[in-house]
């Protein structure tokens, strides 16, 4: 078993995270760490963990864990993902892990003087909904590929909340930004050359609070809006030259709607549904990690590829200043 230190109660730890390791086959949450070691106890005792700390450091010294999961703001992400690799852990890490590509060069860095695994959370990679789209489209059962369209939007205006504040790393980019990026990369295999974007920002917050991306993907184009200020919606279509796959839900699986794809052939009379009930992507994502962790044959987000994926967001940032193109 793969035993789990929690830096930090952050919200998406309680409710996602934490009951999905808890759940897992292969790994256990073995400590909460908190700077206040109320909250650290109070959230251990909540979920049956046996050991709270009052200070991330004095967990990390610990030999009670062997990984750390990370949702603290995005800004401390790197911070605190070196840290805990210098201190022998393996790191699951919140996205986006960076808000530069350039600063995930230190992250590899010390993955590969410490010998440990340092994973990106994007769940996604692990839920049988994109793992059926990525083989769907390398089957061929979509034809030749053309085009891909995504949404992923929420409201939100609360002045307290990290995604509305600079200083932590907020924006709609790097909170939900990142996931038609990813989830087209890793649907496809392939990677974008060059972008085109508007992106808004809110005149009170300072944040990106919109952003409608063209991107260059050689064989085919990627075209998707994110948002933090309007209506709830969520859906990514691939679009081939014999049919389209429309995924459901795709990001948020199960919530936003139900959790499946829908393949329609070129004539669009004939459609087959695929259904993944209760497919427990954070669950999945933990099995594997921890498998990976322990030395198996397993494939996670590497930092690589995290690398990649933040040089997209980046160049949508660059390319939002600016008419025309913008290179990856």
């Amino acid at each position: 078993m793969l035993r789990f230190g929690i830096i930090s109660t952050a919200k998406i730890g309680r409710e996602l995270v934490v009951p999905a390791i808890q759940d897992a086959e292969n790994c256990v949450v073995t400590a909460i760490a908190s700077r206040d070691l109320a909250k650290a106890r109070e959230m251990a005792d909540r979920f049956s963990v046996p050991h709270a700390f009052g200070s991330y450091e004095e967990m990390l010294a610990s030999d009670k864990i062997d990984a750390v999961y990370i949702p603290l703001p995005t800004s401390q992400h790197v911070e605190w993902t070196i840290k805990a690799a210098d201190a022998g852990k393996h790191v699951l890490c919140e996205k986006p892990i960076a808000l530069k590509a350039a600063e995930i060069d230190g992250l590899i860095a010390a993955r590969d003087r410490n010998k440990v695994l340092i994973t990106e959370a994007y769940m996604v990679t692990y839920a049988p909904v994109w793992l059926k789209v990525r083989s769907l489209i390398s089957d061929g059962a979509i034809g030749r590929l053309q085009h891909v369209q995504g949404v992923f939007t929420y409201f939100n205006r609360d002045p307290g909340n990290m995604r509305n504040i600079p200083e932590l790393g907020g924006g709609a980019l790097p909170d939900i930004g990142v996931y038609p990026t990813i989830a087209t990369r890793f649907a496809t295999g392939k990677e974008p050359q060059r972008v085109q974007a508007v992106t808004r920002r809110d005149p009170e917050f300072g944040t990106d609070i919109y952003s409608s991306v063209k991107a260059d993907f050689g064989d085919f184009e990627l075209s998707f809006y994110i948002a933090t200020q309007l209506a709830n919606r969520q859906a990514m279509v691939f679009h081939g030259t014999d049919g389209f796959i429309e995924v459901k839900s795709p990001f948020n699986a199960d919530r936003w709607g139900a959790e499946e794809i829908e393949l329609t052939n070129r004539g669009h009379n004939e459609s087959t549904i695929f259904r993944f009930p209760d497919s427990r992507q954070y669950k999945r994502e933990a099995e594997a990690i921890a498998r990976a962790a322990m030395g198996e044959n397993e494939e996670v987000v590497t930092l690589e590829s995290s690398k990649l994926n933040q040089a997209f967001i980046d160049a949508i940032y660059r390319a939002s200043e600016k008419d025309g193109w913008e290179a990856v």
